[in-house]
């Protein structure tokens, strides 16, 4: 029960450091709003990121588990994690 305990301590630390940076909030308001998979240049478009900077945001929100990736081809595609919004965040979306 601990190692659970300490397993959810470890995301939810993971989760916190993922929001607390307004680019990522903005990938995850962007994906909300849209209510679909993007791929990855989409959401930099829209999000007015440079291509630089994209593969660390998606990166650090894919680790907190807050966004799923599949990549097809030379194409990465993404999705909100709702299951993890679920379990850690309920009722967070709504309020973006």
């Amino acid at each position: 029960m601990t190692t659970q305990k300490a397993l959810d301590t470890e995301q939810r630390i993971k989760i916190f450091k993922a929001l607390a940076d307004e680019t990522r909030l903005e990938i995850i308001r962007t994906l909300y709003a849209n209510g679909k998979e993007m791929n990855c240049g989409e959401v930099g478009q829209l999000c007015e990121i440079s291509k630089s900077n994209t593969s660390y945001h998606f990166r650090t929100l894919r680790e907190a588990k807050l966004i799923q990736v599949r990549k097809e081809a030379q194409t990465k595609y993404m999705k909100l994690n709702l299951e993890t919004f679920d379990t850690y965040l309920p009722g967070f979306l709504d309020t973006l």
